[in-house]
C-alpha cells in the first residue's frame, strides 16, 4: 500500500469513527432536558455539517494529483482537526 492509500484509508477511518461517536453524542442529547434539547440539536447540526465537509475534503484528496498533495493534506489535517475539536468540545458540554 502506498504512503497515499495509507494516508487516505487513516483519515477515512477516523472520521468514520468521529461520525460513530457523534451518534452516540446524539443519542445521549435525545435524553436531555427538553429546554437544552434545542441548544443539543442545533451543536449537532453543526458537527454534521463538519463532517460532510472533511467527507468532501476526503473525497478532493482520493481525486488530488500528485502535484496538489501536499496543499490537500494540510487542507484536510485542518479540517479533521477542526472537527475533532468541535465533537470534544460538544461532548464536553454534554
Amino acid at each position: 500500500m502506498t504512503n497515499r492509500n495509507a494516508y487516505i484509508e487513516k483519515m477515512k477511518l477516523q472520521l468514520d469513527a468521529l461520525n460513530v461517536n457523534m451518534n452516540e453524542l446524539q443519542d445521549k442529547a435525545q435524553i436531555a432536558k427538553q429546554d437544552a434539547r434545542a441548544k443539543y440539536q442545533e451543536e449537532m447540526a453543526k458537527l454534521r455539517q463538519q463532517s460532510q465537509l472533511a467527507i468532501a475534503k476526503l473525497d478532493e484528496l482520493k481525486a488530488s494529483s500528485e502535484d496538489g498533495w501536499d496543499g490537500v493534506v494540510l487542507e484536510m489535517e485542518k479540517m479533521r482537526d477542526a472537527f475533532t475539536h468541535s465533537f470534544h468540545y460538544f461532548k464536553s458540554q454534554l
